[in-house]
């Protein structure tokens, strides 16, 4: 038994009778498992689609991250990017839903899940794996959303300034990035105003979309462009002498504008009947997000009035300049742009309590160095505080590398893709060997309909390891390499090697009760 508190398995706390009559239904089939249901489940399902769709908020997404996407094809490869994302995100939510209504009991998500599938003799390495490629997905997530937070602030600044001639420095986005890191943590700190927080977010995600949607709609009247603009013209500025492969590499603006969908799964202990509405607030994230995505997007590139002045601009935040010209009014699109910067907080917010309930349940069950520190809630404020700290410390270093590299945020999204998609595909693969059959299905099954899903979702994940780990530019240098194969292998050989020092001797072990039946623990 290691040093982290567990309470008695189901045979056990059966036998004890008050022990089980003491908890809920929810809790008790949480202490079935081995765990201590320690957070309090005050979440709605609105706040709880407030963190999903918080964390995920498609359309801010493309807002911030269009920068990586807009010269790879322009706003044609948004448009078809966002409709070939969300039929792949639809695929991936169905699988995860599945999934989560057949196993609610735990916050694991994917890892909890591989462990429950995968073959008894392989279930523990493949869990860890699954595990640290979801841990190291939400740090990378984190990063790439406070960052993008980060150069949006910057690029306002610089056209407050109104000096053509000033350029955005990378100083000062990575100290305004590290600064936002910080001050972020404080909302995942006490547990009573979340899920307030969390609501809030949504609401002033979908609000802010109407209200940018349509100011820019009506500033732009007489001068919108042509619909051959907007759907046919393809502009690849990658350097890149095929148009596909420029497409294809460009997939990863509207492909991380659609990433975190497994964040509800780790609010499992903190909502009643978590087999119900966490599938619903799956589905309805990808639903709302395609909806306010393409809308948004279709808006804006029909509002644009000089594209190659947006490829030139000094601000280092094309949203920002679409704004500007749509109402060539530079307040109007700091105010505009204020509102984009309203709604990341609450995508930042949602980020960190994700990567927080990621960190404590891999931590519960020894899969990271120091997990009894991080395994920890805190008694006074509900929340897992040192989780929070430590997944926040390793955002501040991944942050470090956009001081290196110009084209460093582009691999942190890179990350957060990549790794989320592995940390899906396992417990599917898994799920598959075992049989779709041979499992208690939960409220959420689709049958014939999931089996299509999850061969998707394997698909999607071999396409975005091999496209999404090209070079962004051509020709490649040094400096705007894409790094995010070399951090993929890397964190793998680091988890690889992690295992064989020492997570193999403690990872699960508390709750593998196949293995205590056969030490003769559990009758």
């Amino acid at each position: 038994m290691s040093d982290i508190e567990k309470v008695p398995t189901a045979e056990v706390i059966n036998s004890a009778g008050s022990e089980s009559a003491s908890l809920g239904s929810d809790d008790q089939r949480v202490a079935e498992h081995g765990y201590k249901p320690e957070l309090r489940r005050h979440f709605s399902i609105w706040s709880l689609l407030g963190v999903g769709f918080g964390l995920t908020n498609s359309w801010f997404g493309i807002s911030a991250s269009l920068v990586t996407g807009i010269s790879s094809g322009g706003p044609m490869l948004i448009v078809y990017g966002i409709m070939i994302v969300a039929f792949m995100s639809t695929c991936i939510g169905i699988s995860l839903s599945e999934l989560i209504s057949a196993f609610p009991e735990n916050s694991g998500g994917q890892y909890y899940w591989t462990f429950q599938l995968a073959p008894k003799k392989y279930k523990r390495f493949w869990a860890y794996m699954c595990g640290s490629y979801a841990w190291f997905g939400a740090v990378f997530t984190s990063a790439s959303t406070t960052l993008a937070v980060a150069s949006a602030l910057v690029g306002m600044y610089v056209l407050s300034t109104g000096d053509p001639n000033r350029e955005v420095q990378r100083w000062q986005v990575w100290l305004c990035f590290e600064v936002l890191n910080i001050f972020i943590m404080v909302f995942n700190i006490w547990d009573k105003p979340l899920p307030y927080i969390s609501s809030a977010a949504l609401y002033t995600s979908i609000g802010s979309f109407v209200v940018i949607t349509i100011t820019v709609l009506i500033c732009s009247r007489g001068n919108y462009q042509d619909a051959s603009f907007v759907f046919t013209e393809f502009n690849n500025n990658t350097g890149w002498n095929s148009a596909a492969i420029g497409f294809l590499v460009g997939l990863i603006n509207p492909a991380w504008s659609f990433s975190c969908l497994d964040c509800a799964t780790h609010m499992a202990e903190e909502i009643y009947q978590p087999e119900k509405f966490i599938p619903i607030s799956i589905m309805a994230t990808v639903a709302i997000g395609f909806t306010t995505s393409f809308l948004y997007s279709i808006s804006m590139f029909f509002s644009i009035r000089n594209l190659d002045a947006i490829f030139a601009s000094n601000t280092g935040v094309p949203i920002l300049d679409i704004f500007y010209q749509a109402l060539q009014n530079k307040h109007g699109a700091l105010f505009l742009e204020s509102l984009v910067v309203l709604t990341s907080f609450g995508c930042t917010i949602a980020s960190q309590t994700w990567q927080a309930r990621l960190c404590w349940s891999f931590s519960r069950d020894q899969g990271l160095p120091g997990s009894r520190y991080w395994s920890k809630v805190n008694k006074t404020t509900g929340l897992p505080i040192n989780a929070n700290v430590m997944s926040c410390f390793w955002g501040c270093v991944v942050g470090c590398i956009y001081m290196g590299s110009t084209t460093a945020y582009n691999a942190m999204v890179t990350g957060c893709i990549t790794f989320l998609l592995l940390s899906y595909s396992i417990p599917i693969v898994c799920l598959l060997y075992k049989g779709r059959n041979n499992i208690k299905h939960g409220p959420f099954w689709l049958g014939p309909i999931g089996l299509i899903a999850n061969i998707i979702t394997l698909c999607w994940t071999v396409f975005a390891l091999v496209f999404f780990c090209f070079p962004f530019t051509m020709p490649v240098t040094a400096g705007d390499m894409n790094y995010a194969a070399a951090v993929l292998g890397g964190l793998t050989v680091y988890a690889v090697a992690y295992w064989f020092l020492r997570a193999h001797k403690l990872f699960a072990k508390d709750h593998d009760i196949d293995e205590k039946i056969e030490q003769g623990i559990l009758n």
